[in-house]
């Protein structure tokens, strides 16, 4: 029995079909390890645009405001006392004394009721026996400097000078509470103390 021989032309083709067979099914397994890539790309952007707070809808809750700093026991000492000592500052400025309580209240009504109260006394107390004793003592000197051509303007100088002394007779009660207030005492002014604690925020 004779054995077929084999055409030599044929034997080149056979390999190219081969060759071609195998860059087909590589090209196809790569096209199949592209795909998960691509997806996993567009996964990837979905979530940076988004997010899943966003994807929610909920909003991230505030934070809370943050509380401000209470004085400490000796910074309150000291800044009721310089409240009180600001009527000093009206012997050079006049009117200086009663900005300076104010300003005081103001920066500090938060951090510290003691000197909130304090301040704020000092402030309502200059008002009237600096301001108002002051207003007072100029207008009894002009009408008795007016009425010095009679008898009644001599007889009205007396009251005048007494009246003079509501200025000073404020310096030295402010100085008084500035002392107290240096250690730590609920100073309280005549008439005033009890009005401007019930008008303080919480009572």
């Amino acid at each position: 029995m004779s054995k077929a021989k084999s055409n030599p032309e044929e034997e080149p083709a056979a390999q190219d079909s081969i060759e071609s067979d195998h860059a087909s099914e590589g090209t196809s397994q790569e096209s199949t390890l592209d795909e998960p890539k691509k997806d996993d790309q567009a996964n990837m952007s979905d979530y940076q645009e988004n997010p899943p707070e966003a994807a929610s809808g909920s909003p991230v809750p505030p934070r809370p405001p943050s509380l401000p700093q209470p004085l400490s026991p000796s910074d309150e000492r000291t800044w009721a006392m310089l409240a009180h000592l600001s009527v000093l500052a009206n012997l050079v400025t006049g009117l200086l004394g009663p900005v300076i309580a104010l300003v005081i209240y103001l920066a500090f009504r938060e951090r510290s009721r003691y000197v909130a109260y304090q301040s704020m006394q000092a402030f309502i107390f200059q008002l009237i026996w600096w301001i108002g004793g002051g207003a007072l003592a100029a207008l009894a000197w002009t009408i008795s400097g007016l009425l010095s051509a009679i008898l009644i303007g001599c007889c009205l100088m007396p009251f005048a000078l007494l009246i003079s002394l509501i200025p000073l007779g404020a310096l030295v009660y402010g100085a008084v509470a500035a002392i107290q207030t240096s250690q730590g005492q609920d100073f309280k002014y005549w008439l005033i103390g009890d009005w401007v604690r019930g008008t303080l925020p919480g009572n």
